[in-house]
């Protein structure tokens, strides 16, 4: 009989990378003149709108997904293969405590580790080649034209159901929910939280904090560099 390994999920962008993979790709982008410089300030407008409360992060993530569509279209692979490059060194150690301490104990227990983003894969393959050492992430594929040339348009969109992707994984791979891990800051994390016996909304946006609520899942808020579990009479004080 084959041994069926327990499997651990994690969001990326606001779990464990402290910003947002697909805002620095749109960023070195522009600053490598690949995108324009309309795109630039179209991001910093986007980024500045979610700092001042102007719409949800969902709002702000999706406001980044089309911002990459249009601007992505006629650009070749190698040029976004070369921005990743240059980012992810710079960025990679900027990552949330927990989120560190969690992948170090789950990898000393054994676990096959995954990583589901919304970001684009190429900068989540090089993220997980460079820092993360996972056994496999997803991330938003964009397709290309028969010169390698990008079409604006998204082939593979993980973030629209990635519990369905897990789900798929775990029957491919021969993995095991039993004993499985979860980890997510939004929403559409939520599917694959559903699927794990520890489930953890960390640092939840409003949408998932009421969700972990509802599911009893447990909450973590890591605050510089301070970490707190909320448990329901937190819940009731905070909402007061």
């Amino acid at each position: 009989m084959i041994k069926k390994n327990k499997i651990a999920i994690f969001d990326i962008d606001g779990t464990i990378f402290r910003k947002n993979l697909h805002f620095e790709l749109i960023n070195e982008l522009a600053w490598m003149k690949i995108f324009s410089v309309e795109a630039r300030n179209k991001l910093i407008e986007v980024y500045s709108g979610w700092l001042e409360h102007k719409g949800t992060y969902e709002d702000y993530r999706k406001a980044l997904v089309t911002l990459y569509s249009e601007h992505i279209k006629g650009c070749s692979q190698k040029e976004v293969f070369k921005a990743c490059q240059i980012l992810i060194p710079f960025h990679a150690k900027r990552t949330y405590i927990y989120a560190e301490k969690l992948m170090k104990k789950l990898r000393k227990e054994g676990y096959h580790i995954i990583a589901v983003s919304g970001s684009p894969i190429e900068v989540v393959e090089e993220y997980n080649k460079q820092y993360l050492k996972f056994e496999n992430v997803f991330g938003s594929v964009y397709a290309l034209d028969a010169e390698g040339k990008y079409t604006g348009e998204a082939s593979f969109e993980p973030s629209c159901n990635k519990g369905q992707v897990v789900e798929q994984y775990v029957y491919e791979h021969k993995l095991t929910f039993e004993g499985s891990y979860g980890i997510g800051d939004t929403e559409s994390d939520g599917s694959f939280l559903k699927l794990v016996e520890h489930p953890i909304a960390f640092n939840p946006n409003q949408n998932l904090k009421t969700l972990a609520e509802k599911e009893g899942w447990k909450i973590v808020v890591e605050k510089k560099d301070v970490v707190y579990e909320i448990n329901e009479e937190c819940y009731h004080k905070a909402n007061l």
